[in-house]
């Protein structure tokens, strides 16, 4: 099962990371176990978490590291003193009588002490640095990803903004528009209001009544009468 988590790291992971790599440093064990470890528990990658601790977290527990160093040795020196020392019996050469009539002297033989078996931590191979490298390299294009993905949707905000302002820019006008033609609309009312008033005469009167006309302008002009009585 493939290891993908992309959240962010809390508090309780990070004192996780650094409670299980202390008790590997006093165990005597390396640092890339405790990541294992760690990346177990968190559905994370030893990787991950080699570059959370290095980046993140180590700089938070200088002074633990050092006492966990320190009782990796002390551990060391204990397991030494109380271990047995074996000594080699001693071996005595039988005197060759047919040889010589001398008595051959013994012979002791003492096995030097033993040393007390360290425990060395594993070397580096070569094929973990480069799977370590991989994963981080793996996780770099992934954040890369994730980066590009937000850039996006921001951009997409900003278009989304700035035509949301184009359209209220372009109501605005509508509305001024439609204020203006309704203006115009009761100057016009106003007009043809007068212009009825003027064409109602005295019934006694002689003269036609008056004609009018509406020129481009949208103003009305009295039309002459043509023909004579």
């Amino acid at each position: 099962m493939v290891k993908v988590r992309q959240d962010a790291w809390s508090h309780e992971d990070d004192l996780l990371l650094a409670e299980t790599v202390l008790r590997h440093i006093r165990e005597g064990s390396t640092q890339l176990n405790a990541f294992d470890e760690v990346g177990d528990k968190l559905n994370r990658t030893s990787a991950a978490c080699g570059f959370r601790w290095n980046a993140e977290v180590r700089m938070k527990y200088d002074n633990a590291i050092d006492l966990a160093k320190r009782q990796r040795k002390e551990k060391k020196r204990a397991m030494a003193a109380n271990s047995p020392k074996q000594r080699q019996p001693v071996i005595a050469l039988p005197s060759d009588t047919e040889a010589e009539e001398k008595e051959t002297p013994e012979i002791h033989i003492e096995q030097p002490e033993e040393q007390p078996e360290q425990h060395q931590e594993p070397a580096m191979t070569m094929d973990m640095v480069i799977r370590y490298l991989r994963q981080v390299k793996k996780d770099y294009h992934a954040s890369n990803q994730s980066i590009a993905h937000v850039e996006q949707l921001q951009q997409e905000n900003t278009n989304l903004q700035d035509q949301v302002s184009d359209l209220e820019k372009q109501l605005k006008r509508t509305e001024t528009k439609l204020e203006s033609i309704q203006e115009d609309y009761q100057v016009f009312m106003t007009i043809m209001d007068r212009a009825r008033k003027m064409t109602v005469l005295d019934d006694k009167g002689s003269l036609p009544a008056p004609a009018f006309r509406m020129d481009k302008n949208g103003n009305l002009q009295q039309v002459a009468q043509s023909g004579s009585q």
